[in-house]
């Protein structure tokens, strides 16, 4: 029973990241368009290379870390 659970999970969570890469490729899309609807492939690349070698600075495991983190006081 477990297992399947972990299974569907699983799915779950590669059904989030095909959704979120998908989500990830149309903004960029529609910030790479210039005035007059054409790409501009270099700004489109320098965008993706940076969104890759960024690192998360936080993980959430859950909503209560989650908010504990906005709650934090920042200044």
């Amino acid at each position: 029973m477990a297992t399947k659970t972990l299974s569907r999970k699983k799915a779950s969570i590669q059904d989030l990241q095909n959704e979120v890469e998908l989500l990830r490729s149309y903004v960029i899309g529609q910030i790479g368009k210039d005035p007059e609807g054409e790409y501009r492939p270099e700004f489109v690349e320098r965008v993706l290379k940076a969104a890759a070698s960024n690192k998360a600075e936080h993980v959430f495991s859950d909503k209560e870390s989650f908010l504990a983190y906005l709650n934090e006081d920042k200044s």
